[in-house]
């Protein structure tokens, strides 16, 4: 019974978290979302300072596709043969990569241009969703899950949480930070890949109910 539930709560909040991203989208493809995007960035701007910038330019860094890569084979080597997680490894890897799969998908079918004001690091390519932020969110929300079930202190707990919000946060605005994306870009990437990482979970525990 608990793990029926289970699944159609995380089913629920799929579809929850897919629409708000559509809703978003709604916003971003018929220019409704200006307002917020300039508050946001404005906000954030305001402590733009060398040592600020130097702190972003490494979260961004972090969260870039080549350490994404490289620490997504690291979290696979250690699931795989040193924790013996097999069946972990697999939901793992499919979850980084379908994000990172979709995240072209999304920003070709948007097509929404990037911020061309307050740059502080120049990049190429299109801006909705962010594709660090999706990045981040389906790293470090997966780590998170498949730690979070093999840690039963409370205060292990707490650190794994406290550790995946600042990272995933903290790439996501980096990004805002730098004049690279939009704050909606950020968020419409958080919405995206938490939607999936729901849906992953649903079919994850599927398969383990199997005898």
């Amino acid at each position: 019974m608990n793990i029926v539930r289970l699944r159609f709560s995380a089913f629920g909040l799929t579809v929850l978290l897919g629409l708000a991203f559509l809703m978003v989208g709604f916003y971003v493809e018929f220019g409704q979302i200006r307002r917020f995007d300039a508050a946001g960035s404005a906000f954030v701007a305001r402590f733009e300072c060398p040592v600020m910038t130097a702190v972003m330019k490494g979260l961004t860094f972090i969260g870039s596709p080549a350490m994404t890569l490289l620490l997504t084979v690291a979290a696979s080597l250690f699931l795989y043969f040193a924790a013996g997680h097999r069946r972990e490894t697999i939901f793992f890897i499919t979850v980084v990569a379908g994000a990172l799969l979709l995240n072209p998908f999304m920003k070709n079918l948007f097509h929404r241009e990037r911020p061309n004001t307050n740059r502080l690091i120049e990049v190429t390519g299109l801006s909705f969703p962010s594709g660090h932020s999706m990045a981040a969110f389906a790293l470090y929300g997966t780590l998170c899950y498949l730690l979070w079930r093999n840690v039963s202190h409370a205060a292990g707990r707490t650190l794994l949480i406290a550790s995946g919000l600042f990272m995933t946060a903290g790439i996501g605005i980096s990004r805002i930070y730098l004049g690279v994306h939009y704050p909606s870009d950020v968020l419409g990437g958080y919405l995206a890949t938490a939607a999936w990482l729901c849906l992953s979970i649903c079919m994850f525990n599927k398969r383990l109910s199997r005898p």
